[in-house]
């Protein structure tokens, strides 16, 4: 028996039938609604690479079970960029090269993404903790500190613009 969930998505109202009990955050974006931009990496929620936003949290869509979404707010890397752009975290990574294969780098820019929302002038040592939160294969997070430290530029030059 399909249970109805409703739940908004990347800023939209959404409602899904779930099948599956069990079935995690994950699934219900990759499989159930399409949305590929969050990564299947461990599926024990330790390498960060399905790293979405609920409820203004960073958290481990493999995680998530799906049926406790009821009534929440996620957001996903599909969320960021729109008519207006690139989202400054992504623009980051791009003019730093935070990524190499770029399959971790959804789960990071959405770690980043998630921290300025809540901190917007976070130290050195917020950024670093973020960062390390997420496994890349590729790099020695170098460009990927870059990236977060470029972020959090972008954010205070989009704010004085702002005001």
């Amino acid at each position: 028996m399909a249970v109805p969930l409703r739940f908004r998505l990347n800023h939209e109202d959404v409602e899904v039938h779930l099948d599956d009990p069990a079935a995690t955050l994950l699934d219900l974006l990759r499989g159930g609604l399409g949305l590929t931009g969050t990564k299947s990496g461990c599926a024990v929620g330790y390498c960060g690479a399905c790293t979405v936003i609920v409820d203004g949290e960073a958290v481990p869509a493999c995680l998530q079970m799906a049926g406790l979404l009821d009534g929440r707010e996620v957001r996903t890397v599909e969320d960021l960029s729109g008519p207006g752009g690139l989202d400054p975290v992504q623009e980051a990574f791009v003019a730093c090269a935070g990524m190499q294969c770029g399959f971790c780098t959804p789960g990071h820019v959405m770690a980043v993404r998630a921290l300025l929302d809540k901190e917007p002038d976070p130290d050195e040592e917020q950024l670093r903790q973020t960062v390390d939160g997420n496994y890349c294969r590729c790099t020695g997070y170098v460009k990927i500190l870059d990236s977060a430290r470029e972020a959090v530029a972008l954010e205070r030059a989009r704010a004085g613009e702002v005001r």
